[in-house]
């Protein structure tokens, strides 16, 4: 028996020396077929970019085997970053294998649009209270969208990278021809467009200001870090525009970037590309944070950029020559870009705002006769609910939304004391020229017995989001409420 079991064992012995060596010559012909292991991307990317930035479908052309790791490196789903690749033209990978876009200019219609939209200096002072350069959405937050107007320094970042100058001075906003002095119209250039951009972000926690920042409150230095943004220059030097003919450029998802944050700062708005008005400006700074914050371009199979119809169009398509422009996750007719923008925005660092006011009866919050209260609709989901008590008589109940570029389409309901609707207020909403949206505040005159009333302000949209109106997903924004006697 011992001796049987020996032998038995230097058979298995033998049979293993026998499989191992199977295993290895299996080994060696599964390395042959593969080949050789891939270069490492950035390796590749020296290899096929050589140092410079390469136009989307180009760039795809010889970058698609190693597509799924360059979307990793930008934060976008595979198929998202090859839908842009190849179908948006104003797409580009930088020499990192970094996504951004240069803008195309706005047409002669589209300036022309803007320019006949003005906004009355009686609007404008109640949108944009206190000097131009100290204007803040919600200051003390930790996120910043600084509007830089009065010139910056810009070296060392990706736009000074492929034969662009090491260092540049960009200039102030300038259109009197003294970028040394500050006229009345130039402020109030500066005020209008703040008050845009503002409404736009409203529903986030994060301060849009005129007001020069610490650069440690813009940089990121790290994920520890909880303070930081993006700045975007308005640019009316030609020193990037001359050679992009574009009407800005920005990278995208780096707002809350943990490395090389000010390396990809700042976005930049060109004057010489859409115009020196504060519409456009405000639509292409919206527009140029947006991509800072994840974002990429709404369209359709034909067209890059979704002008919009009747009076919208979506923030990250052309609203130019459109009154209401709103955040979007592509519900109009043909849409190439189904993402979720909010969504998309709180992924990259900008969450949104805390509720502000009750809900319901049992918690609204109290107004006064004749007196204002501010509030911003940041959730679409949510509801503001506001209590009054009242002697007999007639009174107008109102709910406005913000004076310059509103989004917040209002719908407002009467309640009793019951908690039962007695009257609704929701006009049709357009606009009387590009830059002046109608329809969107709300208000009831009603003749009431003496006792508790409520005020509930929601959201709301108008006509069919498919071709002739919006939802309420991008309706909201900033809005006061005021009730007074008469």
């Amino acid at each position: 028996m011992q001796s049987r079991f020996r032998r038995t064992g230097a058979l298995v012995g033998a049979g293993a020396v026998v499989f191992g060596a199977l295993a290895i010559v299996a080994g060696n012909q599964a390395d042959a077929q593969l080949g050789p292991a891939p270069v490492p991307l950035d390796q590749m990317l020296g290899q096929q970019l050589a140092g410079r930035p390469l136009q989307g479908k180009a760039a795809l052309a010889k970058l698609q085997p190693r597509l799924a790791e360059l979307a990793e490196r930008n934060g976008l789903a595979e198929v998202q970053l090859q839908r842009i690749l190849a179908g948006d033209r104003t797409s580009w990978l930088d020499k990192d294998g970094k996504l951004f876009f240069k803008e195309p200019v706005a047409t002669a219609k589209e300036k022309t649009a803007a320019s006949k939209s003005k906004v009355s200096k009686r609007t404008l002072a109640a949108a944009a209270a206190g000097p131009a350069f100290e204007l803040h959405s919600k200051a003390g937050s930790n996120r910043v969208i600084y509007l830089d107007f009065d010139g910056h320094t810009v070296t060392n970042t990706a736009w000074n990278t492929n034969g662009k100058p090491a260092t540049v001075n960009i200039t102030p906003y300038d259109t009197d021809g003294n970028p040394n002095n500050w006229s009345t119209t130039e402020q109030n250039v500066v005020r209008e467009v703040w008050a845009r951009v503002a409404e736009d972000y409203a529903p986030f926690d994060v301060d849009v200001t005129t007001q020069a920042p610490a650069e440690s409150a813009i940089d990121r230095s790290g994920s520890s870090d909880q303070q930081y943004g993006t700045r975007v220059v308005i640019d009316p030097t030609s020193w990037y525009q001359s050679g992009c003919g574009c009407g800005g450029v920005a990278y995208v998802g780096v707002y809350d970037s943990t490395s090389q944050h000010a390396y990809y700062q700042p976005a930049l708005v060109f004057t010489k590309g859409v115009g020196t008005g504060a519409k456009n400006i405000a639509e292409a700074a919206s527009h140029e944070a947006g991509h800072n914050v994840g974002l990429s371009h709404d369209g359709t199979a034909s067209v890059g950029y979704y002008a919009g119809h009747n009076a919208w169009a979506p923030i990250m398509g052309v609203g130019y020559s459109k009154a209401i422009s709103q955040w979007s996750k592509g519900e109009y007719a043909g849409a190439n870009n189904k993402e979720d923008d909010f969504a998309v925005i709180g992924q990259n660092g900008l969450a949104l705002r805390a509720d502000d006011h009750g809900n319901g009866t049992t918690d609204a919050t109290a107004l006064s006769l004749g007196a204002t209260v501010n509030g911003i609709y940041a959730s679409d989901a949510d509801v503001d609910t506001f209590r009054i008590d009242l002697s007999a008589g007639t009174f107008t109940f109102a709910a406005n939304s913000a004076a310059v570029g509103g989004d917040l389409d209002i719908k407002l309901q009467l309640l009793n004391s019951a908690g039962t609707v007695v009257a609704t207020a929701d006009p049709a909403s357009g606009q009387s020229n590009a830059g002046t949206p109608t329809g969107l505040s709300a208000s009831v005159r009603q003749q009431v017995a003496a006792g508790r009333y409520y005020l509930r302000v929601d959201n709301t949209g108008y006509g069919d989001p498919l071709n002739t109106g919006y939802s309420t997903y991008g309706s909201r924004g900033a809005y006061s409420v005021r009730v007074t006697a008469g």
